[in-house]
């Protein structure tokens, strides 16, 4: 299974806001990579490189937004696209508003696992029960998700999609999951974890695979 990471930044500010000392769009490509998913891309307008420049010497893929009036779906699908086009055996992409910075590698990694064992699932890890980001969206069902109304912003295009190809919630213990940027990370629950591994086993902290690829990171690259 090839789990990709789309990162949606529609503001500029959200991308480039400190977080852990560095840009928010370099801690959420960090983490995913970190967690297991690639490839990583990163949709967001760049008009003075600043974006480009936060990205430099990650694994990221810097993807040129599609226009306006396609809406929230219409940005998912063209990270999903320029995915894709990257790596052709891609079979699901973590659609991730960049507003969702806390997010903790091991949920990453915890829904990868759990694609494995459900491929065509559509995936939400859960804390505390209330359904969070990044949302895993099987490739089996992109063109549903492209039909969606380019009206409705990002949650409510996955509510859309579960209601036609139904959903599962994950219970991964991650605050980050359900807690965006306006929540300093001092006013974070505690990480909990999972109450049980989301695939029939669990990865120790600093282990190989719940570190993420072996392979050194690829020099940046930018998407048309």
């Amino acid at each position: 299974m090839t789990v990709a990471a789309v990162v949606l930044a529609a503001d500029l500010a959200t991308a480039l806001h400190a977080v852990d000392g560095v840009p928010n769009a370099r801690r959420l490509v960090d983490a995913a990579w970190a967690g297991g998913a690639l490839p990583v891309v990163v949709v967001a307008a760049d008009p003075d490189g600043a974006v480009a420049a936060a990205l430099a010497g990650s694994v990221a893929v810097l993807a040129a937004p599609a226009p306006g009036a396609a809406g929230p779906v219409g940005q998912a699908c063209r990270g999903i696209d320029v995915a894709r086009a990257e790596v052709d055996a891609t079979t699901a992409a973590l659609v991730w508003p960049a507003r969702m910075g806390w997010v903790d590698a091991e949920t990453v990694t915890s829904l990868i696992e759990a694609h494995g064992t459900d491929p065509s699932a559509l995936l939400r890890p859960a804390f505390r029960g209330q359904a969070g980001w990044p949302a895993l969206v099987p490739i089996v069902h992109l063109e549903a998700f492209r039909a969606l109304d380019p009206g409705l912003a990002p949650g409510a295009l996955v509510d859309a999609l579960a209601a036609t190809v139904g959903i599962r919630l994950v219970e991964l213990g991650d605050p980050g999951a359900t807690y965006d940027l306006d929540t300093p990370r001092d006013d974070l629950p505690p990480f909990e974890g999972p109450p049980e591994p989301p695939a029939g086993r669990h990865h120790e902290w600093g282990s190989p695979a719940a570190a993420g690829p072996d392979e050194p990171p690829e020099p940046p690259r930018t998407a048309g």
